[in-house]
């Protein structure tokens, strides 16, 4: 009984490996625009592990490919985390350091006006009053 399940898992190893890749070379926003491909990759998997299930299991000679798929899985799912969990270390980082920076480069902590946007920092002209009539 045909179910798919080896040719959903190596789409799902495929989209894992390329968005690996991007994150491996730290290009965040080229796997970041991978996350449609993943996610449908992932649900046409899992659609595909319930029909086998339904249908009651896998063929003897499917077992085999099941099983290598499913390591290879297991170890791109765990690399993607990794890289995930780096990428998003980084740019928090970055961010830290733009954050303590900025009050550096504009003369003082960050004002925000009644909008809630960055408001440049006024200069009080000095005034003079006079109490003689």
């Amino acid at each position: 009984m045909e179910h798919g399940l080896i040719e959903a898992a190596e789409a799902l190893a495929e989209a894992l490996a390329e968005e690996n890749a991007a994150l491996t070379a730290l290009d965040l926003a080229r796997a970041a625009g991978m996350l449609a491909r993943k996610s449908a990759a992932a649900a046409a998997f899992a659609a595909a592990v319930e029909r086998a299930r339904h249908a009651g299991g896998l063929l003897a000679d499917q077992q085999r490919s099941a099983a290598l798929a499913g390591t290879r899985l297991r170890e791109l799912g765990a690399e993607n985390r990794r890289l995930l969990e780096h990428g998003l270390h980084l740019q928090g980082r970055v961010l830290a350091a733009i954050a303590k920076a900025l009050p550096k480069a504009t003369g003082g902590p960050p004002r925000y006006g009644a909008s809630g946007s960055l408001t440049q920092a006024r200069r009080v002209q000095p005034i003079t009053l006079s109490a003689r009539a």
